[in-house]
């Protein structure tokens, strides 16, 4: 691990990873809030372009004389792009269909994707047991649709895509963060959602009113903030122990909500939700204790 990378206003190891973790969920949810606000008035694309282009001009003016803004396998840097506007754009549309909650529970289907692809992307066997956890995980998903209710929510499978897109993602940037630098990473995947936010639909942009620039603004950097920490995360502690505290963004989705929005999670949401967490919880369970069984067999 190059440790030059890291924020030397937090204490090293596992803990500092753990603050970076809960204080990007906190600023992701703002600035999801943010979006969800700005898709009222404009569309999808604009929003997330403009938030990159304020991420990029942040990093440029913080990093812009730096040796951290160079890539050193740009390969990596546009798969992991790629994945991560697919997961922007996916939740975000979802955002303008569904309450803050509902989609952030949805997306907590982020573990069980990357559980169920650990074997064909990283040979990883995966035992019975998760995928058990697995397969209730996606029941729980089936839930939140509201099969029964006498109108499915085909809405919900926007942040469940964003989810699987996130996990691709997170793949990548466990194992790129290991020699590209945070700022370089978030650099690269802004710049293609600039791009991309840009090309799609152009002709349905509209000039932001000057009252909603600081907000669009703010946005952005919540986003750059939460994501440059996120990264952070992965790179001083391991995955498997981050992933219970990925969890609280549930209780933030649902005060912001409701403080905005008015909005509360419906008998559906809690309980696919709970399901999705209960299996996600489960998988940790089960990775640490073949962790453990790894380390006390004699090789």
């Amino acid at each position: 691990m190059n440790s030059s990378y890291s924020l030397r206003w937090l204490p090293s190891g596992p803990m500092a990873g753990i603050a970076c973790m809960l204080s990007g969920l906190v600023f992701l949810i703002l600035s999801d809030a943010s979006a969800k606000w700005l898709l009222t008035r404009y569309p999808v694309a604009e929003i997330i372009s403009l938030r990159a282009l304020v991420v990029i001009v942040l990093l440029i003016l913080w990093h812009g004389k730096r040796n951290s803004l160079r890539i050193i396998h740009w390969q990596h840097h546009l798969l992991r792009a790629v994945f991560a506007s697919l997961s922007g754009f996916l939740f975000v549309y979802g955002l303008g269909y569904l309450p803050l909650a509902d989609a952030s529970a949805a997306a907590f289907a982020g573990p069980l994707f990357l559980t169920a692809l650990a074997g064909p992307l990283i040979s990883e066997r995966v035992g019975w047991r998760r995928w058990s956890a697995v397969i209730a995980g996606f029941l729980g998903v089936l839930v939140m649709l509201r099969p029964f209710s006498g109108g499915i929510q085909w809405a919900i499978l926007l942040p469940v895509s964003a989810a699987l897109c996130g996990a691709l993602r997170d793949l990548i940037t466990r194992r790129i963060s290991q020699w590209e630098s945070p700022v370089s990473i978030l650099l690269s995947t802004n710049l293609l959602l600039f791009v991309a936010g840009l090309a799609v639909a152009p002709g349905s942009w509209r000039l932001p009113a000057a009252e909603h620039v600081a907000l669009i603004v703010a946005s952005g950097l919540l986003l750059g903030s939460a994501h440059y920490l996120h990264i952070q995360a992965f790179r001083l502690t391991e995955a498997s122990a981050l992933a219970p505290f990925r969890y609280t963004s549930i209780i933030w989705s649902v005060l912001v909500g409701y403080l905005i929005w008015g909005q509360l999670p419906d008998i559906w949401i809690i309980a696919g939700g709970g399901g999705i967490i209960f299996s996600g919880l489960y998988i940790l369970h089960r990775e640490r204790r073949r962790k453990r069984t790894r380390t006390t067999v004699p090789g």
